[in-house]
């Protein structure tokens, strides 16, 4: 059975993190969840308010990671994603989360990422020349990286499936799954 990786931490979003693996388990993939350290996270809620200028900020559910980003092994792996949230803007400090991503690019082996976890890309330096969405606010960072933004639910550039948070996680998954298909990571029947 193909395995999939999620790389996220603490303040990870709570349906960025539980739609990809819960979609992906249906579609008959192993998926892990792998972080700095392997314990409980906290996942927060990150919703919309009227006259609020940004996104408000709940705690969210808390799920236990399987492996730490230390004891991965990229090749053990099929494909990554990785969620938004804030915990990419602390996760693209860490060499290990940035060498299990430079590796799939290297490998040019499917990654999918929304909302802020672009953040880890552009830290382990695989977007420039990329084009990426993101959350909006993230255009900059994008475009600082080396990277083409584009303002889109389902992005898809070789490899890269990105979209800009929750709200596109159908369109983000469906296309990950389409490109899983492509790229010859198929579940088991």
């Amino acid at each position: 059975m193909p395995k999939i990786l999620i790389l996220t931490g603490d303040a990870a979003e709570t349906l960025e993190v539980f739609y990809p693996y819960q979609r992906l388990q249906e579609a008959g993939y192993e998926v892990h969840i792998g972080a700095p350290e392997k314990r409980k996270l906290q996942f927060v809620v990150h919703d919309f308010v009227d006259s609020f200028d940004t996104y408000t900020e709940k705690l969210g559910h808390t799920w236990d990671a399987d492996i730490a980003f230390a004891d991965v092994d990229p090749a053990d792996y099929d494909a990554i994603v990785v969620p938004g949230g804030r915990a990419p803007e602390y996760l693209r400090n860490n060499e290990d989360a940035k060498r299990i991503v430079r590796y799939f690019f290297e490998k040019n082996q499917p990654v999918a990422a929304t909302c802020h976890g672009p953040l880890l890309l552009a830290a382990a330096g695989v977007l420039k020349g990329r084009t990426s969405s993101a959350y909006p606010e993230l255009a900059v960072d994008v475009e600082t990286a080396g990277g083409i933004f584009e303002n889109g639910g389902a992005v898809v550039d070789g490899n890269l499936v990105t979209s800009r948070a929750w709200p596109d996680n159908g369109v983000w998954m469906g296309a990950f799954l389409k490109l899983l298909d492509s790229a010859g990571v198929r579940a088991a029947a």
